[in-house]
């Protein structure tokens, strides 16, 4: 029988880096920006794919609460930094306005060889993230838990939605982020493995073909850390409030956990098709939490209000063994007064009903942004 793992909890989150003034992302923050950071944050901030984006990691935690209270200080001590400089951070997956094609890749090998291999791909990646990293040791174990996992990705993706926004347009969906991810290879919902040993040899023959250096290149919504014993959820655009990203981290923890108790008992979810996941992917983008996901068992559309409810049902005694009742019940506030989407298109409309010019109205967005990010904390 297989130990039960850690099941110990990490979160990286992405920011945005935006000008006070004028509210557009800064292309290239000065050097002593960073290397205050650096003084302040030590080794858990480091630069990301664009100059304007800045990552966060927390320790490896025993307990969520732990990671909140990483993140909450990350947070505020960023924003500290940052603002002597006359800049704020937004955790936002996009930003209302910016210009893609004014922003500059970090100068770094890794970042350069990607702007290389992938080009205008790439360079439309003004994209921020949340990943929550799960301590599951046993390697077997990290790739069935994944393979039944997989179900839940649009539900936790519907919980976390902040980009509404692209290059000055209401998209008119409330997770424009993965569209504009899924441009690049190795994205998306994976396929289902038999085994370690099975993802192992697909690693292989990629890493031996020159495709690619090692499983870090593979950007699914969910994959086996290449750097860590830990199963890493990616699908999730970073939340705005903090609040809301301790749900997204509490509900994967203990979906993981749920899957292993039922393993303990010969049970098992059923696994489904990449193909009919990515429906509800595409509706949880689109509709979020105001719409309906396919119930597969069921064979028909289901409110996501009524999802979440079962969710929680199905999670009750993960919940409490995790200590992260509160969290998971915060699912339901989420659902009831909305995501950042819908607040950054809620702040949108109040300006332009209050006579503001559309480029004023996303610079109110912005505001809002920067205030919210810091909600709670």
């Amino acid at each position: 029988m297989i130990d039960r793992p850690a099941f110990t909890i990490g979160i990286e989150e992405e920011y945005l880096v935006v000008d006070r003034e004028t509210r557009d992302l800064i292309k290239n923050p000065p050097t002593a920006m960073w290397d205050s950071m650096r003084e302040v944050l030590g080794s858990q901030v480091t630069p990301e794919f664009l100059k304007a984006q800045i990552e966060v990691e927390t320790k490896v935690c025993a307990k969520l609460a732990e990671a909140r209270e990483d993140l909450a200080t990350l947070r505020r001590d960023l924003s500290r930094v940052v603002a002597d400089y006359g800049a704020a951070i937004i955790a936002s997956s996009t930003h209302p306005f910016a210009n893609w094609s004014e922003q500059e890749t970090t100068e770094h090998p890794r970042y350069l060889r990607l702007a290389a291999d992938y080009q205008q791909v790439a360079r439309q990646l003004v994209i921020c993230g949340m990943h929550v990293h799960v301590g599951i040791e046993d390697p077997h174990l990290r790739i069935d838990l994944m393979n039944q996992a997989r179900y839940m990705l649009p539900h936790m993706l519907a919980l976390s939605t902040s980009s509404p926004f692209w290059a000055g347009t209401d998209t008119g969906l409330l997770a424009y982020r993965l569209v504009i991810f899924k441009n690049l290879p190795r994205t998306g919902v994976p396929e289902e493995f038999t085994s370690w040993n099975e993802y192992e040899r697909m690693v292989d023959v990629l890493v031996e073909a020159g495709l690619i250096e090692d499983g870090t290149k593979l950007w699914w919504d969910i994959r086996p850390s290449a750097r860590y014993p830990t199963l890493e959820m990616r699908v999730s655009d970073v939340c705005t409030r903090l609040d809301d990203a301790m749900t997204v981290a509490a509900l994967f923890q203990c979906l993981l956990g749920y899957l292993f108790r039922l393993r303990r008992q010969n049970q098992r979810w059923r696994a489904y098709s990449p193909m009919l996941i990515s429906e509800n992917m595409w509706r949880a983008q689109r509709y979020g939490t105001e719409g309906s996901l396919v119930d597969f068992g069921r064979g028909e559309l289901v409110p996501y209000s009524e999802l979440v409810e079962e969710f929680l049902e199905v999670l009750a005694q993960d919940a409490l063994e995790f200590d992260v009742r509160n969290e998971v019940r915060h699912a339901r506030t989420i659902v009831k007064e909305g995501t950042s989407a819908h607040r950054q298109l809620a702040a949108y409309q109040a300006a332009l009903k209050a006579g503001a010019e559309q480029r004023e109205a996303l610079e109110a967005v912005v505001d809002h942004l920067i205030v919210d990010t810091l909600f709670g904390i």
